[in-house]
């Protein structure tokens, strides 16, 4: 596989950083990940905007131009010719010299496979733990998962897919996911704050906007139990229905009306932008 670092391109195991550098030394560095169909890449002006966002954020220079870093992108996607890639943007803090001080950065864009979510997947839903936690800067898309990856035997432990963060006044986000639930009175709600706008939770809000009403808010993890439905929302996974929190199902346990509807209108849309 192709990879880009510090302007060159390499394969991936040339693509190598020093062990000074800040990503390995404190996992300091921002990055982003979209995916290409058929060498196109899904809403690459999103990413890009919330790249360039956390990694100001992060006060890490990125001295590419978005054309640039556009035209990199391109020249991975004609190396690799993988139907559909998966594209990983990131800057880290660079070499510094105490472990501690941010550094000039470095920048890599690798493409690898991207492994999706099937109609399978779909129909069968997650089951889901809750765990109360609040991820740092949650508005930076950053690389630390620290509680992420500790909680996966947790995971193993509860036969679940993943796990939803939550803090005193609101459920806020999966470690790489955003949340949706249709209420007891038919509104569509996902958290406001303390969490990462996804680039697929943008995309779907817009498409519920025509459906029924939105409400952006604190979400109490009480209201999970009265939810109608649950879903998620990724790159990757694209929209997946919870069927279960905690041991307890939601709903009949299948992928409720408003969560279809809405997962075939983003494949639709997802084909559109292919074209």
């Amino acid at each position: 596989m192709a990879a880009y670092i510090n302007n060159q391109f390499v394969t991936n195991e040339e693509s190598l950083l020093h062990v000074k550098d800040l990503s390995i030394q404190r996992g300091y560095a921002a990055f982003d990940f979209f995916r290409t169909i058929n060498g196109v890449p899904l809403f690459i002006d999103d990413h890009l905007d919330r790249f360039y966002s956390s990694a100001a954020a992060m006060h890490l220079k990125l001295d590419k131009s978005r054309e640039e870093i556009k035209s990199i992108v391109q020249e991975l996607i004609k190396q690799t010719t993988i139907p559909e890639a998966g594209i990983r943007l990131m800057l880290t803090g660079g070499y510094s010299a105490d472990g501690y001080q941010l550094a000039e950065p470095n920048l890599i864009i690798t493409s690898n496979p991207a492994k999706t979510t099937t109609q399978e997947d779909f129909e069968k839903g997650f089951s889901i733990i809750t765990h109360q936690h609040q991820r740092e800067l949650p508005h930076i898309k950053s690389i630390n998962y620290l509680m992420a990856v500790w909680l996966q035997p947790l995971l193993k432990e509860k036969q679940a897919n993943d796990v939803l963060y939550y803090n005193k006044e609101s459920i806020t986000e999966f470690p790489r996911c955003n949340i949706f639930i249709v209420t007891d009175e038919n509104k569509l709600a996902t958290p406001a704050y303390n969490m990462l706008p996804g680039i697929t939770r943008k995309n779907v809000l817009a498409l519920a906007n025509k459906i029924l009403p939105i409400e952006e808010r604190n979400i109490p993890v009480e209201e999970l139990a009265t939810a109608q439905e649950i879903f998620l929302t990724a790159t990757t996974k694209k929209i997946i229905p919870i069927v279960k929190v905690n041991g307890k199902q939601v709903g009949d346990g299948k992928p409720g009306e408003y969560t279809t509807k809405l997962y075939q209108q983003f494949l639709e849309l997802e084909n559109t932008v292919k074209e």
